[in-house]
């Protein structure tokens, strides 16, 4: 007949950390500044600012695949206690992959679409939709997305 039931955080209280500054919190001038949970722990943001604390603002969630796909620096991958393990950053942001498979096919991806880039800035003109090889890769970018 009793218990405890689980509480969101106010606003105030919801905090994220940077690499740089540690606590950053969502500027009371932000859209997100009412939202009290996220689905994904990961925000990325446009603009910071310090006044009384330091604040982001222009931010959005971003879930893992998006990030681990189209964040910058090199991708990596250890084992480690038995779990694979991808690493952004230089290992700031890291993931837990559901298998070693999971994690090869993954940095493949960012691979092969980091390569892809690269072709499309070299060649401009080149469709990437018309290209059997640009059409494989983005159609298998918006099935992970828009499935995990």
């Amino acid at each position: 007949s009793t218990g405890v039931v689980k509480m969101q955080p106010k606003a105030e209280e919801l905090k994220f950390v940077t690499k740089n500054d540690g606590y950053v919190h969502i500027h009371p001038s932000s859209v997100n500044y009412q939202t009290r949970h996220f689905d994904s722990p990961y925000l990325v943001y446009h603009e910071k600012i310090k006044t009384s604390r330091v604040f982001i603002r222009d931010c959005s969630m971003v879930s893992v695949y998006p990030l681990v796909l189209l964040g910058g620096g090199q991708v990596h991958m250890q084992l480690q206690k038995g779990e694979f393990v991808i690493s952004l950053d230089d290992g700031w942001i890291r993931f837990v992959a559901a298998s070693h498979q999971v994690a090869e096919l993954v940095k493949e991806l960012r691979c092969e679409l980091d390569q892809l880039l690269q072709d499309k800035i070299k060649n401009p003109s080149m469709d990437l939709c018309m290209c059997p090889r640009g059409s494989r890769i983005i159609g298998m970018i918006v099935k992970l997305v828009t499935t995990q």
